[in-house]
């Protein structure tokens, strides 16, 4: 009698085993043989989606003035330095002056000279006339008088107008600034020559207006179609880490700049100008900056991540979208390799989809899925490659979640 309980146990334990085995048979037979794959949804909510067109570039003054000689002479005096803030009219080089004053002193004299004659001439010319009117005096010898008289006065007038030349010269000997603005460069040092001329003038200095700059910046040619003046632009400056300036499209260059012309890494770029609304104080000419053109901003739209669009072979652009149920093939049959949609399993859906404009980091959606589908954001291998219409699939609910905390 003391073994009936022993008995007993043992075929409680070989009946659950017996249970198990059976349920697991039953299960194999009648599981679905599907892989899931493991993605990243997200639900498809109303955006605000802002384009923009990134570039780089220095920082400039809006005006800037190389300062040059109008003749060739020694520096005699630098009466400023770099950095120095100047007015419109301060005196800012003086040029040796020997040769300048020489050369005026010269046109000076051939001023005289040309009145002496021309006054000669006159009396000359009133004689003979005076004779002509007597009839002592020939047409001939009239004309020839009026004729010398015409051309001494044409001399003086040109040795007039060589004083006021030489003048010039000789108050130009004296450089000012011709605006307000900081000294921006300094090229001569006194003593040096500076070479003066209308073609081939050396710069002396710089002059630059610091409290109006703009950024440089060459946007390529796919870009620059929209890229409009007056665009609102975010600047960021190397010098000035972690701030955001802001600035307007100015000028957009007509012509190209192409480099690497004719190469693999030929590109053709256009000049555009960025006008800074607000100037940080210590900005310097040549500082590095990096703008974003907002071409584009489009407010509550459907909008999608841009790592969602993918495209296969021969067709258009698409997302993948969650479902509960199998989708239709093209004659209105469900996927063959599949029996029929299962209770608790996940299928994806291949939606093809029209976008619009983009931001750094969503698509705008005109078409083909609508707020609150729930797509697949990645993996970047699941969306471009693993998935195919009525995938079966997994994911972790975090919007449900986000929900409920």
């Amino acid at each position: 009698m003391a073994k009936k309980p022993k008995n007993r146990k043992k075929i409680i334990i070989i009946s659950t085993v017996v249970v198990l085995m059976i349920a697991f048979v039953l299960a194999n037979i009648f599981r679905d043989d599907v892989k899931a794959t493991k993605v990243e949804t997200e639900l498809v909510a109303l955006q605000t989606v802002i384009q923009k067109v990134n570039a780089s570039g220095t920082i400039q003054p809006e005006t800037e003035v190389k300062i040059s000689a109008e003749s060739t002479a020694f520096i005699d005096s630098i009466t400023v330095k770099e950095g120095d803030r100047v007015a419109k009219g301060q005196h800012l080089i003086s040029l040796d002056r020997k040769r300048i004053l020489s050369n005026y002193s010269s046109a000076a004299s051939s001023v005289r000279s040309a009145q002496a004659r021309l006054k000669q001439e006159l009396a000359s010319k009133k004689r003979v006339e005076s004779m002509y009117e007597q009839n002592l005096a020939s047409d001939q010898e009239l004309e020839a008088i009026q004729a010398s008289y015409e051309i001494a006065n044409s001399q003086l007038a040109q040795a007039k107008a060589n004083l006021e030349s030489r003048k010039d010269e000789l108050d130009k000997a004296r450089i000012m600034s011709p605006q307000d603005g900081i000294v921006t460069k300094i090229y001569k040092e006194v003593g040096e020559m500076a070479v003066g001329g209308m073609f081939q003038a050396d710069n002396l200095m710089i002059i630059a207006d610091l409290s109006r700059m703009e950024v440089i910046i060459d946007v390529n040619e796919n870009d620059v179609v929209s890229v409009a003046i007056g665009d609102t632009t975010e600047i960021e400056i190397d010098a000035f880490m972690d701030t955001l300036f802001y600035g307007v499209v100015s000028e957009i260059a007509h012509m190209s700049e192409v480099t690497g012309m004719g190469s693999q890494q030929q590109v053709t770029n256009f000049q555009v100008k960025v006008r800074m609304l607000d100037v940080p104080k210590g900005t310097r000419p040549g500082m590095s900056a990096t703008a974003d053109i907002v071409t584009e901003k489009k407010e509550n739209v459907v909008a999608i991540p841009i790592q969602s669009l993918t495209a296969r072979k021969n067709q258009d652009e698409m997302v993948f979208m969650i479902s509960d149920k199998m989708s239709l093939d093209e004659d209105g049959k469900k996927n063959s390799s599949k029996k029929s949609s299962k209770k608790g399993l996940k299928y994806v859906h291949s939606k093809p989809v029209k976008v619009g404009i983009s931001s750094e980091t969503h698509y705008e959606v005109k078409s083909g899925i609508e707020k609150g589908d729930r797509i697949v954001t990645g993996s970047f291998k699941a969306i471009s490659k693993d998935l195919e219409n009525n995938s079966v699939v997994e994911f972790s609910d975090k919007d449900e979640k986000k929900k409920t905390k």
